[in-house]
């Protein structure tokens, strides 16, 4: 039985960011850890302290995703889900969806040179 979630309920979801580890939280050293991109870190801190909820969503798995995520622990990084849907999404769409259901999504692969340029992590709000 197809799930029919309108606009308007969607909107009572939080407000999602789904954001890269390798290019967009730090340089591409893959399989290394790179350098973090500080303009990428601030940003979305700004975003969790006025509300957002952050998915990291990475192809990194086993050992070099335990790795990216002690990473970003240790830099006071706290996900609301790993690779994952939001447990109010599940509930909402009756399902867990293979992709990753967020408002935004901070990827170094979605626009060329988007990770380059710290203008583009101003952090627009809710």
């Amino acid at each position: 039985m197809e799930n029919r979630v309108s606009k308007e309920q969607m909107a009572t979801l939080p407000y999602i960011i789904a954001v890269d580890f390798d290019g967009t939280l730090v340089e591409d050293k893959f399989p290394e850890i790179g350098k973090p991109r500080d303009w990428v870190w601030e940003a979305l801190f700004r975003a969790q302290r006025e509300g957002a909820k952050i998915i990291l969503w990475t192809s990194r798995d086993h050992e070099r995703l335990k790795d990216a995520v002690e990473f970003c622990l240790s830099r006071d990084l706290h996900f609301d889900a790993i690779n994952d849907n939001l447990d109010e999404c599940k509930v909402m769409f009756n399902n867990d969806t293979r992709k990753v259901y967020a408002n935004e999504y901070w990827d170094d692969k979605a626009v060329p040179r988007f990770c380059e340029v710290p203008e583009a992590y101003a952090w627009r709000g809710v």
